[in-house]
């Protein structure tokens, strides 16, 4: 069993920022297999490069299509990313150095982000961009 599982519920509505949340999910669900089996510090390190890498693609998505279709929350969202960015930087280093011992406390933390922000501030420009006729 996953530790995320992808529901309909999460889908914002458009095509292409599901699939990148999909993909999302996929990297945290690799760290759980990989902790399941026993590997996951042997994991966790190539994960956290993996997600850091794609979130920013993610993020400069999302970010794109607000700006483009003048979203009214841009701002505010571009800061939720930037903050993300932050802690998942932050995460890494901890763990570089040796601060973050289980990789559970990181893909809890990711599991946790990850439902708060799509069920929360993604779902929120769905509509707004749907209305625009982005699918």
């Amino acid at each position: 069993m996953a530790l995320f599982e992808w529901k309909n519920d999460y889908s914002v509505g458009i095509a292409k920022i599901d699939e990148q949340h999909m993909e999302i999910v996929v990297f945290l669900n690799e760290l759980y297999d990989s902790m399941k089996a026993g590997k996951g510090k042997d994991t966790l390190n190539a994960v956290l490069k993996s997600l850091m890498e794609y979130t920013r693609t993610h993020f400069t998505t999302e970010e794109s299509l607000m700006k483009l279709y003048a979203y009214p929350d841009y701002e505010a969202h571009k800061q939720k990313h930037e903050k993300m960015t932050q802690h998942v930087l932050e995460l890494k280093k901890q763990y570089d150095f040796g601060q973050i011992s289980s990789p559970i406390q990181i893909a809890n933390f990711l599991k946790d982000w990850l439902t708060k922000h799509i069920q929360g501030t993604d779902k929120s420009y769905g509509p707004f961009l749907n209305a625009k006729g982005v699918r």
